[in-house]
């Protein structure tokens, strides 16, 4: 069963601000059925977006309308959260983003805390930094007692690609079977964009695919809250036959791995 790792799902049942920035309309579990349908999937990771802080009851909900048998999550948290809330959580993971700090619901001095509360449950930790803001916490991610996920390729800058310090940091950690890498979100980095089918990103992809097949996985990245000419889901899911050619490598980034990754049954 094909697994499609990273998308995030909007509901304002669950905004507690109307007037929120970021929400996304029409990206509800409903809406996202009809993705599932039309790209073959049947797996799913939701990530809390943004606007809900750090409140991940829309995530909880959509795993619970999904099934947990083919749905995981990845929440967003504060150290100060309690055991019995963590406990109480079937999401499997924490995110990080910090990309953008001076947005972010999180810190980096909130990083090594909560890796200590989480690590006990098996959680990972999803990291979507900057190539740089890797590079500058290797220590601290060298440290971290819980495995790690990579965002959107680690965000490797085009003009340095695989030649950025961050590649060989993130490589060392998946090699020695700590880390993850999304294969997700071409259209972040790409300078040629949409019209160009993201091309200019497949060499940093392939690189990847090349490295550590055993440490990937595929996201969609739906509803694309960045883009103001959204891609076509099917044709982003194309773009791994470009990326990886083989038939063997492909099932394992779509099947094999996520579920071993998320807990998934084989």
């Amino acid at each position: 069963m094909k697994c499609d790792s990273h998308i995030h799902i909007y509901d304002r049942a669950f905004l507690s601000d109307p007037n929120a920035h970021g929400f996304v309309d029409g990206a509800d579990v409903a809406a996202y059925r009809k993705i599932q349908a039309r790209i073959g999937t049947e797996r799913v990771v939701i990530v809390t977006p943004r606007c809900y802080g750090t409140d991940n009851a829309v995530t909880v909900d959509a795993i619970r309308q999904l099934g947990i048998e083919n749905a995981r999550g990845v929440a967003v948290l504060h150290p100060d959260v309690t055991d019995a809330e963590l406990a109480a959580l079937h999401a499997g993971g924490i995110r990080f983003t910090l990309y953008t700090p001076k947005n972010a619901a999180v810190s980096f001095d909130m990083v090594e805390p909560l890796a200590h509360r989480i690590a006990p449950f098996g959680w990972h930790m999803q990291l979507h930094w900057t190539a740089e803001q890797l590079v500058e916490h290797e220590a601290m991610l060298r440290r971290l007692p819980c495995t790690m996920v990579f965002d959107h390729r680690a965000r490797l800058p085009l003009k340095d690609g695989m030649q950025h310090a961050a590649f060989d940091i993130v490589r060392s950690l998946a090699d020695a079977g700590r880390a993850w890498i999304k294969l997700s979100g071409p259209y972040l980095d790409s300078a040629v964009g949409l019209a160009g089918r993201y091309a200019d990103i497949a060499p940093m992809a392939r690189a990847w695919v090349d490295a550590v097949p055993e440490r990937l996985v595929w996201g969609g990245d739906w509803p694309h809250v960045t883009e103001t000419h959204k891609p076509d889901d099917a044709m982003l899911l194309d773009l791994l036959t470009d990326w990886a050619p083989d038939d063997a490598t492909r099932e394992r980034i779509l099947v094999t791995n996520p579920a071993v990754l998320y807990g998934f049954s084989l």
